[in-house]
């Protein structure tokens, strides 16, 4: 059996939680891969954590993805790219790797996006692929943040950005009031 070959892969991370100010990045350089999906290259990691002290509310996770959807196209249209279309089978294994960070199965980090893309791959053909993830905590809008952090962040908006023509976001929380962001990018055949 054939596989995809992946031309592009990026991948990025923000975490705030309420409490102090302050940021980190980390920013590797994005190697070229070109081999197919059992290849053991890394991909590129971005990763920022922005503190703030707002209080939180709650809110449906559906409604928070579609939040955090929209703006995402907002800003895309801000930048005259083209809106990305919501792709379910995106969105779904975007919430499956929220859902498996919220409740500590996986940390907090891009592991496992080689399989979520060959599980995508099953339904979307495509030429390329980024990852952004966050998790915050403490704040009333949570979509708004997460989004916000990625913007502020050169590697999230990089992807953001990028030449992509479908998406989907994931959200999941935890019982500690954590909120867990996951939002795939495709560029689709």
């Amino acid at each position: 059996m054939m596989r995809p070959l992946l031309t592009g892969i990026a991948c990025s991370a923000v975490v705030m939680t309420g409490g102090l100010v302050g940021v980190f990045t980390h920013q590797n350089p994005a190697p070229a891969i070109t081999k197919s999906l059992s290849s053991t290259a890394q991909p590129a990691h971005s990763h920022t954590q922005l503190f703030a002290q707002t209080p939180t509310t709650a809110s449906s996770l559906t409604a928070i993805e579609k939040s955090a959807f929209d703006q995402i196209n907002k800003y895309r249209a801000s930048k005259r790219l083209p809106a990305l279309t919501w792709n379910a089978a995106i969105a779904e294994q975007s919430r499956k790797h929220s859902q498996n960070m919220a409740n500590g199965k996986v940390p907090f980090s891009h592991d496992g996006f080689q399989p979520r893309v060959a599980a995508i791959a099953k339904t979307v053909a495509y030429r390329g692929a980024a990852e952004n993830v966050a998790y915050n905590q403490g704040f009333s809008d949570p979509a708004t943040k997460a989004v916000q952090g990625w913007i502020k962040s050169t590697g999230h908006r990089t992807n953001i950005e990028g030449n992509y023509n479908v998406s989907g976001i994931g959200v999941a929380k935890n019982a500690k009031g954590e909120y867990y962001f996951t939002q795939v990018f495709i560029r689709s055949r």
